[in-house]
């Protein structure tokens, strides 16, 4: 993917783990897209690993494993 192709693009995240990204962020000196953006390269293997809703019936939702 180019590194100039940028979106604008509105992400909605619970109170805490925002304060944690922007803390995060704060700590790094870096921006909180950034952060998530790492954060999604660490973590998009294992996301695509996860069924999708309609894969296992009864199975319960990834989404809602806290």
């Amino acid at each position: 993917m180019s590194g100039t192709d940028k979106r604008k693009q509105s992400l909605y995240f619970p109170e805490e783990m925002l304060k944690e990204i922007q803390e995060e962020a704060n700590r790094q000196d870096r921006s909180l897209s950034w952060v998530v953006q790492q954060a999604w390269k660490i973590a998009r293997e294992r996301i695509k690993s996860f069924p999708a809703v309609n894969d296992v019936a009864g199975a319960p939702d990834p989404r809602e494993d806290r």
